[in-house]
């Protein structure tokens, strides 16, 4: 079966998962049949053909009337403010990957729900949500039965959770402090412009801006051994994508730069964190990520110890496109896990058809019954009055 995805949001994030989807090979899993944007289809059309910061999309894109055609293939394209009123029933929609940023708490996005979606996925941290998953983490902690509203976290906890599992599991964590160096989001303004953190009220192009980060905190949800033991901030820099991770922590166990070192390459190279966690001892800079996908890539050389249980790791991450792979496999995880609901439905369009046909084969045998003059020793039932028996 191939489940039916829609995208509500095509934004930055919501234009990227587009690509991951369709690079990634999950035809034969799902395919989205639906986006939701208040962007004419032109506008839609033309954001995803050209990216200033990706270059052209590969795919064949063309507009037509309510929808977008891509590599041959019409997407329906819809413009509601109101999820409630999305179109999901009609268009048999499995899944909605939510990237508006407008509905990432659970009580807003499950009008998705109630408009026939089966599950939602958000691409942010999200309040009230049923479960938060990142991929190489806690996925399988993920139960198709309970979990209906899934946060995918952020991009930032993504390159944070995979990191800190590693130290957590080879050496202990007492407690610890992050830093994003991170790229400029469209949160912020590109010249100075109303805000309501002053911080971001500055031009987004022209200074290092220090602000909020709930990465830090958000590590819990997924690790729930560290809570209360990580806080952090982020600093917004001029750059559009690739952020940095600067992760300081206080292990339980004696430690070195080699074995830090050592632990986080083996789980780079492990099958479990294999395509999210990388490693590497060249001398890159952040344009050399643009457009990895991986979720984190630890820059060994940066790798400090003080005394024998300080440690500092630095891990690179391409905050939208990395992001972007991990919500599309996401999706994928969630269909590979299937839909309690569906299955009910579908066991119970099987019960109606095995009844269908028994009720038929009954009907067939007492036709063929009365044409052969069979009486009620054979049938174990007496004609009925105006049958074979009154007929003479």
């Amino acid at each position: 079966m191939v489940y039916r995805v829609a995208i509500n949001g095509f934004g930055r994030i919501g234009r990227q998962v587009f690509k991951a989807i369709h690079q990634g090979g999950f035809d034969d899993l799902y395919e989205v049949v639906a986006i939701n944007d208040l962007m004419d289809t032109k506008s839609l059309a033309h954001l995803l053909r050209y990216d200033s910061t990706y270059g052209r999309f590969d795919g064949e894109v063309e507009t037509r009337p309510r929808a977008i055609r891509v590599y041959g293939k019409e997407i329906r394209a819809v413009a509601e403010k109101n999820p409630e009123r999305l179109p999901w029933d009609d268009l048999e929609v499995d899944i909605v990957i939510e990237s508006s940023g407008h509905f990432t708490d659970a009580k807003q996005a499950e009008d998705h729900l109630s408009a026939g979606a089966e599950k939602v996925i958000i691409t942010a941290p999200a309040k009230n949500e049923d479960i938060t998953i990142v991929l190489g983490v806690n996925e399988a902690a993920y139960d198709p039965a309970d979990h209906d509203i899934i946060s995918n976290a952020s991009c930032t906890t993504n390159c944070l959770a995979p990191v800190a599992k590693v130290l957590l599991d080879r050496f202990g964590i007492r407690k610890g402090l992050m830093t994003t160096v991170h790229s400029y989001t469209n949160d912020q303004v590109t010249l100075d412009g109303p805000h309501k953190d002053l911080r971001r009220a500055r031009s987004a192009a022209l200074n290092i801006i220090p602000t909020s980060t709930g990465a830090a905190k958000a590590l819990a949800l997924v690790i729930p051994e560290l809570k209360g033991k990580f806080d952090g901030f982020s600093l917004r820099v001029p750059t559009p994508t690739v952020s940095l991770v600067d992760f300081v922590v206080e292990t339980e166990q004696k430690v070195t730069v080699r074995a830090v070192n050592t632990a986080l390459r083996e789980a780079a190279e492990s099958d479990a964190l294999q395509g999210i966690l990388g490693f590497t001892t060249e001398h890159l800079v952040s344009t050399d990520f643009r457009g990895d996908s991986r979720s984190a890539i630890v820059d060994g050389g940066s790798t400090m110890v003080i005394g024998d249980n300080l440690v500092k790791v630095v891990a690179w991450y391409d905050n939208e496109w990395g992001y972007s792979c991990r919500v599309a496999e996401l999706t994928a995880l969630v269909c590979e896990k299937g839909f309690p609901s569906l299955d009910d439905e579908d066991e119970e369009e099987e019960a109606n058809e095995r009844d269908e046909e028994n009720e038929q084969g009954e009907e067939t045998a007492a036709v063929t019954a009365d044409e052969v003059g069979v009486g009620p020793d054979e049938t174990g039932e007496q004609p009925a009055e105006g049958g074979r028996g009154q007929a003479g």
